[in-house]
């Protein structure tokens, strides 16, 4: 069943890649918009029956506050944030704020449908697994706050830092040779190495996975330093 539906995100690639692909599924997306500010606005003048707001930094203070003004304005707009892991907080703050659902960004776009559908029948649209995580963390509270960035950024050498922010800037494997200096053949193992660590299956789910969790930041900023900039 076609869905109307809006994708608002700070990544306009990521939001133009998913909803292109909702629209192959039949869906009916009105904008994939990615503004800094302006967000409820924009959601608010569409009205669409859903809209899916991704979001980098869930356990922020204030992230949520376009989800406020939409359902304060337009009730019958049902709202799914896409984020990374969340933490408890993300999770509640989201449906605090009046949120439909949370699905993580590296869901399958099946799971993402699956969302859209639950959350314009009324229905709560989260994972049971989220939950679970959750409600162990609240229980089981971490000394430190997890940093899956820095976490996932430790796990890559500096050579592989710099594949994945070319990736990210979207070079095939012959620009990505050619930039490093190196054989294509080795760039696509450099390439390959990179999915493999950040257990994913594609070069736009690293992208996503890299710009979701603030990883793509700290690489850039690691790969500049390395190429003396």
């Amino acid at each position: 069943m076609s869905v109307r539906l809006m994708v608002v995100d700070d990544h306009r690639l990521l939001a133009e890649a998913l909803a292109s692909a909702l629209k192959l599924r039949g869906h009916r997306v009105l904008a994939a918009a990615a503004p800094s500010g302006g967000a409820a606005e924009l959601v608010i003048n569409r009205a669409p029956e859903v809209c899916l707001l991704g979001t980098a930094t869930p356990a922020e203070p204030g992230v949520f506050d376009p989800v406020v003004r939409i359902k304060r304005e337009k009730p019958q707009i049902a709202v799914v944030v896409l984020g990374p892991v969340p933490s408890p907080r993300g999770i509640a703050s989201a449906f605090a704020a009046g949120a439909s659902g949370y699905v993580r960004h590296d869901e399958r776009i099946e799971g993402v449908e699956r969302a859209m559908v639950k959350a314009r029948a009324g229905e709560a649209a989260v994972a049971p697994q989220l939950l679970q995580q959750s409600f162990t963390e609240l229980l089981n509270p971490a000394t430190e706050p997890d940093d899956e960035g820095a976490r996932l950024l430790q796990m890559l050498t500096p050579r592989e830092v710099e594949v994945l922010v070319r990736v990210a800037e979207g070079e095939d494997t012959r620009l990505i040779a050619a930039g490093m200096g190196i054989a294509p053949s080795t760039a696509r193992t450099h390439v390959q190495r990179v999915l493999m660590k950040l257990g994913v299956g594609s070069r736009l789910e690293a992208a996503a996975l890299a710009a979701r969790t603030g990883l793509l930041d700290r690489a850039s900023g690691t790969a500049a330093a390395g190429r003396g900039e």
